[in-house]
């Protein structure tokens, strides 16, 4: 049987619904793609120590603040730079958004403000109304990739989450090739995507959720679908 490697960087805590969810969700891909996925939970002081390029796939999971945000950071910019396909979920979604602030924009000063409350630039701020425990509409944007993923404009999510990407700083770190993808009611960002990447997608929302009702996630299969061809099966 053909097989795949993802690394999946963050914190493992067994009793994260998140984490719970991201195996079976991997395992119900693997099913249907016929294929082996052999996913390694990569802790976030360990990715200093790692040859990512091992990797066919990397998924930056929930669960912050992470032991060693750098670690996370240099992962999720080795995916980028190097056109490795990437997922990143919830507290994934809140560093793709920093680590494009710090290494694309050029925002060195660009911080988290759960880890750095009294940071200058906080692109990472907390969420007006929490989203813990919570299924909530997502509106996908038309002519987005996520939208061709979803085959929908329209889509109920699970989140624990209470920080998200601060409006102030919407426009400078959105106008490309970093784009929104999606919002809800409140109007703000729920996901964005790299236009100049094959699969990169990072979404507030938790799609590996999906699997502990009993859903399938269309995001985490297309990822997963990323994943194969990137290594060319």
């Amino acid at each position: 049987m053909k097989s795949i490697s993802i690394a999946l960087v963050g914190d493992y805590d067994p009793s994260v619904p998140a984490h719970q969810g991201i195996p079976l969700s991997l395992d119900v891909a693997a099913d249907d793609l016929r294929l082996e996925i052999k996913a390694s939970w990569l802790a976030t002081e360990n990715v200093k120590d790692t040859d990512l390029s091992v990797f066919d796939g990397i998924w930056c999971v929930p669960k912050t603040p992470y032991v060693n945000a750098d670690g996370a950071l240099s992962a999720i910019r080795y995916a980028r730079e190097n056109l490795i396909p990437f997922l990143g979920t919830c507290g994934g979604f809140q560093h793709a958004i920093l680590e494009y602030a710090q290494n694309v924009i050029g925002w060195n000063d660009a911080t988290h403000a759960e880890s750095s409350p009294q940071g200058q630039r906080p692109v990472i701020s907390e969420l007006a109304c929490a989203l813990v425990e919570t299924t909530e509409t997502v509106n996908i944007f038309a002519h987005s990739q996520l939208a061709a993923i979803y085959g929908t404009t329209a889509i109920q999510e699970g989140y624990r989450c209470r920080y998200g990407l601060n409006d102030e700083f919407r426009h400078t770190l959105l106008q490309g090739p970093l784009v929104a993808s999606a919002d809800d009611e409140t109007k703000e960002v729920r996901a964005v995507e790299l236009t100049v990447h094959p699969f990169y997608i990072a979404t507030l929302f938790q799609p590996e959720r999906a699997v502990l009702s009993e859903r399938r996630s269309p995001l985490i299969q297309a990822f997963v679908n990323a994943c194969v061809q990137n290594q060319g099966l």
